[in-house]
Parts: C-alpha cells; structure tokens; sequence
C-alpha cells in the first residue's frame, strides 16, 4: 500500500520551515564554503564561482546574499570578530577579556584554523586588510575607544588591537619559540599587565 503523502502544515518539520529561516541556512552554508575556500586558496584565488560550487547553490544566490568576495570576506571576519568577548567587557576586564579572546579563537581546535585564515589573508592581500580594516575593525576600535575613554581613548585601542595582532602572529603564524612554547598561564601572567597598564593608565 503507498503510504499518504504528507499535507502542508502538518508535523513533518521540513514543511514548517519559514522563509526567513530557509534564508538563513543558505547565508551559513554560503558564509562556509567561503571560510573553507579563503582558508584553503587564499583570498586572492577564492571566486563566487567556486564559493557557489562548494556550497552546492547557483553564483546568482551568493551575489545576493553578499554582493562580492569582498560582501563574503568581510562577512567571514565578523564571524570571527563578533565573538570576541573584549567589546562588551567594562573597562576593568579589557585585558584580561583580550587575552582571552585570544586564546578563544586560536587555541580551540573548532575556531583556529579560520582565524589564522583570516589573519593570513589580511597579511597578504591588500584588498582583505582593507576590507578587515574598514568594514569589520573600524566599529569595533570605536567601541573598544570609548570603553577606554580618555584623550587617548582611540590611540590606546588601536595599540591594544597592535598588541594582541603581535602576539598572534608571534605564536601562530612566525611560531617564535618562546611564545609558541608558552603556557596559556604564562602568557596572561606577562602579558596582562602591560594590556592592563595600556588601557588603564590610572590604575
């Protein structure tokens, strides 16, 4: 006997799938395949074409969705940026914020190797170090600005966002000795008074 075929609106889960909801699966399988593409070929070799081919969808709905390579690379650093735990710490915990965030995104195995593709691209694309410094960090440095506060608010952000960038590419891209062979301990024990001494002048 065929079995009934199953009437829309009824407990079958695919038929209560919204639209909205259908639009944000195809944006994180799209936001995925790029990750995938820009930490495998770089930047400069990932295309709509081939982010479209990976995520199994037509190029026409990446355009779509985010408008160029440019749309999807700022859109695969966000997700790396909005994590960050530092943009909403009060003023007391910047540093300490910052040190974790560092560790969050370059020690876990689920979330390092995208960051360092990120940070890779940025180093040697122009096109990405400007997408990454003009659609992603410039929000970001202001808000890490006006935590700090001060006449030197913005310098000191931009200082501490220098430091922690120096310290990840010491540990995970040249792989200096020292740092790659410290602990997450010793790290936050030399470090944290510095980021803490730059953000908080007064203390």
């Amino acid at each position: 006997m065929t079995p009934p075929s199953i009437p829309a609106g009824s407990d079958n889960p695919e038929a209560r799938i919204t639209r909205e909801e259908r639009r944000r699966r195809t944006e994180a399988t799209i936001l995925e395949a790029a990750q995938r593409l820009f930490a495998e070929v770089g930047f400069e070799k990932t295309t709509i074409r081939g982010v479209a081919a990976q995520a199994g969808i037509d190029p026409a709905l990446v355009m779509q969705y985010y408008g160029s390579k440019e749309g999807l690379f700022a859109a695969s650093a966000r997700s790396f940026a909005d994590r960050k735990r530092a943009l909403d710490a009060p003023l007391e915990d910047l540093a300490a914020a910052a040190i974790a965030d560092l560790f969050a995104g370059f020690e876990d195995p689920e979330q390092a190797a995208a960051s360092i593709a990120v940070m890779r691209n940025c180093l040697t694309h122009e096109r990405a170090r400007e997408v990454m410094r003009d659609q992603v960090m410039s929000e970001r440095h202001a808000k890490l600005a006006e935590t700090i506060g001060g006449p030197d608010g913005e310098l000191r952000a931009g200082l501490l966002a220098g430091m922690m960038i120096g310290t990840i590419i010491a540990r995970y891209l040249i792989e200096i000795p020292s740092v790659v062979g410290a602990s997450q301990e010793d790290i936050e024990r030399v470090l944290g008074p510095v980021l803490k001494a730059l953000v908080e002048p007064d203390a």
